[in-house]
């Protein structure tokens, strides 16, 4: 086991950490609805307007912790302590391992959480952890018509008013399991299948700073680069791999007209129809209706699976263009025990959105922080005012601080170029010397020094 000067990491037993990670959910009431707090990424509607108005995709990315109220039941899982290390293959859970770091440069204070993968302190060895991808056919029914400033309904507006869609009634389907000619052309055209070929789940040769971390994974990649030096400069068969992948048969959803629209080509002078869905609704339907009807499928605990929104945008609610467009986040279902991981990110390539966030920009961003921080609330020392976030955050989401920054992109054997988003190493959040390849604390080598003071101390 190799340590930074600085940087101590024990381990906990997988109860003391499952304890302190859950205590707050095991609080919460009894009940079919359950609160849970996510970090999410927002592009404020008034900024897409002026951006588009303006001729430039320039538009700032910022970081939001909304409350989601989830409907689904109640599940229950026991783990196993294995050196700090519980779940995967034969469990249906997926591996996890803990960390405690002590003492860490940025605020001398102890700090405990949990990633997806095997313990890179302990041995190299490979984590597989199974993905579904979840293609969704999404029928709304309202249509938009315009886009007007009126006073909100609330009040709770800098400037007095809000930018709300005019709309009528009117059906549209968008499935992403079908070919899109309007955006993709005549070829590599199935979103869903795009999805599956890409580097996220698919491997292609991954160099940082010219040292290579093998022909793998992009996630897998950035997991090897992260810990490189307690991994010997040398991450051998230490990996993060998403495996088996496969896609699922699509999965229907009828929007109820009052939690969804679609806003068609000429709204935004996109290449085709999007549609936006209200946040709320779409996450208590996954936890009550399709994640149950996954389980039913023997797709359990053990497997992530990967809800891609095709040119749909999530917003609350639905119909207040201020108050879009949220793109992605990763979240867990099961009372009190978090049991079950799943991601939602959108696969956008109808030109709405900058480059950097375009087809897999905002999936790479989520499935990394899904392996670094799966509960959302790993601890670590306060950080803030960069990236998406424009206060302090408190927890160990990697792709945040660099929302909209990008790697270098990726064309794949299919011939499609991939955005992928540079993402923050572990020894960023906590500092003192990096752990990281080259001694970076970025997959691409944008942070070269920590997150710096505490933020608000």
């Amino acid at each position: 086991m190799k340590l930074s000067r600085k940087l101590c990491v024990p381990l906990l037993s997988a109860a003391a950490c499952l304890g302190m990670l859950s205590a707050a959910l095991a609080a919460s009431p009894s009940g079919p609805a359950r609160d849970k707090n996510v970090v999410v990424e927002v592009i404020n509607g008034a900024d897409l307007l002026k951006s588009r108005s303006g001729g430039t995709l320039q538009m700032p990315v910022y970081s939001k912790q909304i409350s989601l109220t989830s409907y689904g039941p109640p599940v229950q899982v026991q783990f196993d302590n294995n050196q700090g290390q519980w779940g995967g293959a034969g469990r249906n859970q997926v591996p996890l391992w803990t960390y405690d770091v002590q003492k860490a440069g940025r605020d001398g204070l102890n700090h405990v959480g949990a990633l997806v993968g095997t313990n890179p302190f302990w041995r190299k060895t490979t984590s597989r952890v199974p993905v579904v991808i979840v293609p969704l056919i999404v029928t709304t029914q309202e249509v938009a018509t315009g886009i007007e400033n009126v006073a909100p309904s609330d009040g709770d507006s800098d400037d007095g008013t809000e930018l709300v869609f005019s709309e009528t009634a009117g059906t549209v389907t968008q499935n992403s399991a079908v070919p899109d000619t309007n955006c993709l052309g005549t070829s590599n055209n199935v979103p869903s299948t795009l999805l599956y070929q890409s580097p996220i789940f698919q491997n292609a040769p991954f160099s940082f700073g010219g040292t290579f971390m093998g022909n793998t994974q992009y996630i897998d990649a950035v997991q090897r680069a992260e810990f490189y030096h307690v991994l010997d400069d040398d991450p051998g068969n230490y990996h993060v791999l998403f495996s088996p992948v496969r896609i699922v048969s699509p999965i229907s959803i009828t929007v109820p007209a009052n939690e969804g629209l679609a806003a068609p080509p000429g709204i935004f002078g996109t290449c085709n129809t999007v549609q936006f869905l209200d946040i709320n609704w779409f996450d208590s339907y996954i936890n009550g209706t399709i994640l149950p009807q996954l389980a039913r499928e023997g797709i359990g605990a053990g497997t992530i699976p990967v809800f891609f929104l095709y040119n749909t945008n999530l917003a609350s609610p639905a119909n207040v263009l201020s108050n879009c467009c949220v793109l992605g986040y990763h979240s867990f279902a099961g009372e009190p025990t978090p049991s079950q991981f799943y991601a939602v990110a959108e696969m956008d390539v109808s030109g709405l959105f900058p480059p950097a966030i375009e087809n897999t920009g905002v999936l790479a961003h989520e499935m990394g922080e899904l392996v670094n921080d799966p509960y959302g609330d790993n601890e670590v020392p306060p950080w803030g005012h960069i990236g998406q976030v424009g206060g302090c955050q408190e927890n160990l989401e990697v792709g945040d601080p660099l929302t909209g920054t990008g790697m270098p992109p990726v064309t794949m054997p299919n011939g499609f170029t991939y955005q992928l988003q540079e993402l923050a190493f572990f020894s960023w959040f906590f500092g003192g010397q990096s752990l990281g390849v080259h001694g970076w604390f970025s997959s691409n080598g944008t942070f070269t020094g920590d997150a710096g003071p505490v933020c608000g101390g």
